[in-house]
């Protein structure tokens, strides 16, 4: 593999480059409208022009891609997430043009892909599943009787997609036949496919993720877990690396579970098992992600591992790099997602230009970003600006340095969920690691009312923050230059 074209842009186009300089492979970047000077594209050995800026018709444009392919000599893709990554059609049409999709086999993405097709192949396997059915129900009066056969609260989920989208929490029978028809609409207008399934909702659930990785030759390892609970609209916002509550036994079953579920599909490459633990640290498999996760770097820091060059070198027909006796867990990592959101109105898109931007340094600070200063967030994609990934040489120490690196972020320009990152490192629940998917339902709800009751200083010094009010004015100007302070209300109790 001499030449690889990412078919992606923004942090992951840009860490995939890295990597593939790193191996001596020349690498080719593709590019839209809105992205003709962004830094992946200065920073390729080769870069060509898709399309006008909406996604469409650029980035998801496959014949183009693969007609520059073709004339540039390229004989290997990287999809790296999103766009075409998952889309098994695509992976069918890079096999047939004589090239490698540095990913999963179309047959695993279409087993994977389809939340009861995956269901019905990890069955076979003894892989815990959520009570419910593994199959697409249509008729609301049937759909009733089961959901009253798994007992309420149920969740109807899409088949197809992820992302919240076509997911519905139902209480009671009253509500059920209205949700259920929301649930198949947002499913048929998001995926064009309205299939929905019923499952029992899982209280106090956590979200916790296995990282795994399969080779041609029949090996399959797992590296660890991910904890992902910390969620807005069913989002990861906050990643940590190992899970404060998995247990090295509890690991291991997790980790089997894993494997089995890529024996289920004949897996190959990198993948995601996620899974849902309950209260009682039962676990249910969730769905599997047929590609490169966004938080993979957390993986990275705790195991050592470029998982990118993984990716390459079983694209290549390597054997894995290291077997399962030779992985191990060094230290503790924490991500910290940087959207372009406000979080104190709903986590909206705040797009807009970056007046100021400077990222933070020093040991163990590591930031995978897309933009530099004077760019402009465009409004056509996903408006994450970087991630800021910190490892310490256990949880506290990650803690820590990741609270002074977001203090150490200087941007202005826009508003960011950096704000939010701090609030979930210092909040009382996170540092116990007593926390679930709900965390921002429980804690940070009504962002608006916690954010009035501190504009003045008498009302901050009751509440028992520690900082004097006149430094608290002072100690947000770097960071939120534009904006409003909201570090204040990151020591609320």
């Amino acid at each position: 593999m001499k030449k690889v074209l990412i078919a992606n842009r923004g942090e992951i186009a840009r860490r995939v480059i890295r990597t593939l300089k790193k191996m001596n492979i020349s690498t080719v970047a593709v590019y839209s409208d809105a992205d003709q000077d962004a830094p992946h594209v200065k920073e390729a050995d080769e870069a060509v022009y898709l399309g006008s800026s909406p996604s469409s018709e650029s980035y998801l444009n496959q014949d183009k891609i693969l007609d520059y392919c073709q004339k540039l000599g390229v004989d290997g893709i990287h999809p790296g997430y999103g766009f075409l990554s998952e889309n098994a059609h695509f992976a069918r049409r890079v096999k047939a043009a004589g090239m490698k999709l540095i990913g999963p086999s179309p047959e695993s993405m279409e087993v994977m892909g389809d939340k009861l097709s995956a269901k019905q192949a990890v069955k076979a396997f003894g892989v815990p599943l959520v009570p419910g059915v593994d199959h697409a129900i249509s008729d609301v009066e049937e759909a009733k009787k089961i959901a009253e056969k798994v007992g309420y609260p149920i969740l109807i989920k899409a088949s197809a997609g992820g992302g919240g989208k076509g997911m519905r929490l139902v209480h009671n029978s009253d509500e059920f036949e209205e949700q259920m028809k929301l649930a198949q609409s947002e499913a048929r207008n998001s995926f064009g496919d309205d299939a929905v399934f019923i499952e029992k909702f899982v209280s106090k659930p956590r979200h916790i993720e296995i990282q795994v990785f399969a080779d041609q030759l029949g090996n399959t390892v797992y590296i660890f877990e991910r904890e992902c609970s910390i969620q807005r609209r069913h989002q990861k916002v906050v990643e940590e690396a190992p899970s404060a509550i998995v247990s090295p036994e509890l690991r291991q079953k997790m980790g089997e579970a894993a494997v089995a579920v890529c024996k289920a599909c004949n897996y190959e490459g990198a993948g995601t098992v996620e899974f849902l633990l309950d209260a009682n640290l039962d676990f249910f498999f969730l769905e599997m992600n047929t590609r490169l996760q966004v938080e993979h770097p957390v993986t990275e820091e705790i195991s050592g591992l470029d998982l990118v060059e993984w990716q390459v070198r079983v694209a290549r027909g390597e054997r894995l790099p290291k077997l399962q006796h030779e992985l191990e867990i060094n230290g503790h990592a924490i991500e910290i997602r940087v959207y372009a959101e406000d979080t104190l109105n709903g986590f909206t898109p705040d797009i807009g230009t970056l007046n100021r931007y400077r990222l933070p340094s020093g040991d163990g600070v590591r930031v995978d970003g897309a933009f530099e200063e004077g760019m402009e967030i465009p409004i056509y994609y996903d408006p994450m600006i970087a991630k800021l990934v910190v490892w310490g040489k256990d949880r506290n120490e990650a803690i820590k340095k990741c609270i002074k690196a977001i203090d150490d972020y200087e941007i202005s320009g826009l508003t960011t969920t950096l704000d939010f990152g701090k609030y979930v490192l210092q909040h009382p629940a996170f540092v116990s690691g007593d926390f679930d998917t709900n965390f921002i339902k429980t804690y940070f709800s009504d962002t608006k009312a916690i954010y009035k009751g501190f504009q003045d200083e008498e009302k901050a010094l009751e509440a028992g923050i520690e900082q004097i009010w006149s430094d608290l004015k002072e100690m947000d100007k770097k960071q939120f230059a534009s904006q409003p302070i909201t570090s204040n209300w990151v020591k609320i109790p």
